[in-house]
């Protein structure tokens, strides 16, 4: 990639914008978390610099290292699996977990949390076997009991749909999260604001779908290794 940070964070801006407009929302309902996982962080660094305050890593042990590194003041969220035995680790570093995909796992990061936590419960909407998450009729007993916690909030649902080349086959997985979302806040009572749904090359797709989150890496750092 020869353009600069800059200049593909202003292209990434740009489409959330246009898809805001498309959708009939507002730009400020959509975040753009910078997925920074596998990247040095002299590439955090740059993106900061930039302006970007969010950004999203995939393994605990891998944020363990990377964020004293970074600069200070920024907001960190684990997109990636999280396993029960770094819920600990996880509590401490990041200030929201977009992959809580058990009870289990919620009632750990709950024992280990020292503040207000904001949480997203994953949700296997496609029923893709590779692909965690809850499966969509469990998820409202876990809001539930969220709801009996004293530090863990459940905010909203995530989900990660099979990959496709064409974006289009990945609407009928957001649009599921949505119509799922909006059934358990009538179910459950509890306010649901957040979708966390949308990567590099289907993001249009997802913020006509309702995402309030997208979580950008290719498109804003580049290709992984």
């Amino acid at each position: 990639m020869n353009d600069t940070f800059l200049q593909r964070l202003e292209k990434v801006e740009q489409r959330i914008a246009v898809a805001c407009e498309q959708a009939g929302r507002p730009r400020d309902s959509v975040r753009l978390l910078a997925v920074s996982k596998t990247k040095p962080p002299e590439a955090v660094r740059e993106a900061a610099e930039c302006g970007v305050r969010l950004f999203g890593e995939n393994r605990v042990q891998e944020a363990q290292s990377k964020i004293p590194l970074c600069p200070v003041g920024l907001e960190w969220h684990l997109i990636g699996h999280l396993q029960t035995n770094k819920a600990k680790v996880a509590a401490k570093f990041f200030q929201m977990i977009h992959s809580v995909d058990s009870l289990k796992l919620l009632q750990a990061l709950e024992c280990h949390a020292d503040i207000t936590l904001p949480v997203l419960l994953q949700v296997n909407v496609s029923g893709e076997a590779a692909k965690f998450g809850m499966k969509p009729d469990e998820v409202a007993a876990v809001i539930d009991a969220a709801n009996q916690m004293q530090k863990c909030e459940v905010h909203g649902l995530m989900t990660i749909p099979p990959f496709s080349p064409d974006p289009e086959k990945t609407r009928i997985h957001f649009s599921a999260l949505r119509n799922l979302r909006d059934q358990l806040q009538n179910e459950t009572g509890t306010p649901l604001p957040e979708l966390s749904m949308g990567m590099s090359h289907d993001l249009e797709v997802a913020i006509a779908e309702g995402s309030t989150w997208v979580r950008i890496g290719t498109d804003l750092f580049g290709s992984r290794n």
